[in-house]
């Protein structure tokens, strides 16, 4: 993501880049400036950015701040165009974009998967699938030199098979499910390529939720199903689809990231590596300091304030769509002192990460992603205590999103 010099000395909006990058170097000028920034969205679509720790605290749990977008001025005076890059995040039926007593109904039908004794039960399965994938990954590499791809070979299939088993999502669908995912959130694509995956996906998710309906199991699919036919009115037929899109885009990407972020930062930081191995802090100190040191995702949409509302000084107007600036918060020297720019895992948890965020729609599969994420990194580095990056980290690639933060593959040597 890039930040034009002029446009920071005149004032503009900051044009978000659709091509992603890392966001941190513009995410500190833009924080320089003020807590609230007006952006620029693909097709010229004026939108506001919440970057501060505080302000978005206040922002993400304000009562008159909405999520449906009936409140989106631009979209329901029909100023934006079908295949725009974003409109997914806007439209999709479920619950990111349901508020009030729709959210609370929506999440009620899903709370059930994602509770800490659920989450418990899965250890087991977790820790098997990341064993497995270990092996997979240490045969990849001793087939090429060495090397292999973390981010392709196991922070990918680690989180999408855990959250595709607890749906119901047989494994055939897998790999079209995290190509449609990864279109879905790019900010690079064009209309039609956009259209295209988001017809896609219901089309698949429309198969798989046939599947369950005629041959139901102990699966959230089955469940929801279930619920939707003893009681129609709690589960419409795009709000199934639409909840299931969001649970599996959710549900494997930000873990991705998490993991890959997780991996390269502790190579690049070769001492918070040692402090793990050593015993003096954990690997659920890893997992907390990377959500705040680099975000899984960094530009969240969307939110729409539903009257006029100031956020730390800066008017917001009605009906803009406002991101959540997650990776910047994360970073704002404000709240996390002068070196909130440095790695560290014994760092005091005193003002706590907003990267699964904060109020009524905190991210519900939180457990699971840090449960997920310890046991990953925990396992990986007792099998693989040299690993570290094969190729240097300013040469990796970054994903092609503003929305999602991390690079597209993770090349690793995984021994010295």
């Amino acid at each position: 993501m890039n930040t034009s010099p002029e446009n920071s000395a005149t004032g503009l909006p900051h044009r978000l880049d659709p091509a992603g990058g890392c966001p941190h170097a513009a995410n500190a000028q833009l924080l320089s400036q003020g807590a609230v920034a007006p952006v620029l969205l693909p097709g010229e679509v004026e939108g506001m950015a919440v970057l501060g720790h505080d302000a978005l605290r206040e922002f993400l749990a304000h009562p008159d701040v909405a999520k449906n977008a009936e409140h989106f001025t631009a979209l329901r005076s029909g100023a934006i165009p079908d295949g725009w890059p974003l409109k997914t995040f806007a439209t999709v039926q479920g619950m990111t974009t349901a508020d009030g007593a729709d959210h609370r109904r929506l999440r009620s039908l899903m709370s059930k998967a994602f509770t800490a004794r659920r989450v418990e039960e899965l250890r087991p399965r977790v820790e098997a699938l990341t064993a497995s994938l270990l092996d997979g990954l240490g045969r990849e590499a001793a087939a090429n030199d060495g090397v292999a791809d973390l981010r392709g070979h196991f922070a990918l299939p680690l989180p999408m098979g855990v959250i595709c088993e607890l749906l119901g999502v047989d494994a055939e669908h897998q790999d079209r499910l995290h190509h449609l995912s990864n279109q879905i959130v790019a900010t690079d694509i064009g209309p039609a390529e956009s259209m295209a995956a988001n017809r896609e996906m219901v089309e698949v998710l429309g198969a798989v939720a046939a599947a369950r309906a005629e041959n139901p199991g102990d699966d959230l699919i089955s469940a929801l199903i279930a619920a939707r036919e003893a009681d129609g009115d709690r589960l419409g037929p795009h709000e199934l689809i639409g909840t299931l899109m969001l649970t599996i885009i959710a549900g494997h990407e930000t873990t991705l990231n998490l993991i890959t972020n997780a991996v390269r930062a502790l190579c690049t930081h070769r001492e918070q590596l040692a402090l793990v191995m050593a015993g003096e802090a954990s690997w659920a100190d890893v997992v907390e300091e990377t959500l705040r040191w680099d975000s899984p995702v960094s530009y969240f949409p969307f939110r729409y304030p539903t009257r006029d509302l100031t956020i730390d000084g800066t008017l917001i107007p009605k009906g803009t769509p406002v991101l959540a600036g997650y990776s910047a918060a994360g970073r704002d020297t404000k709240a996390h002192g002068p070196d909130a720019g440095r790695f560290d895992i014994t760092r005091d948890g005193e003002a706590r990460h907003l990267s699964l965020g904060h109020g009524a729609h905190y991210c519900m599969g939180a457990p699971l992603a840090r449960m997920e994420g310890t046991a990953a990194l925990q396992q990986l580095f007792a099998r693989f205590p040299d690993l570290d990056l094969a190729v240097p980290e300013p040469r990796l690639r970054r994903h092609a999103s503003f929305v999602g933060n991390s690079v597209r593959e993770l090349p690793v040597r995984l021994s010295g």
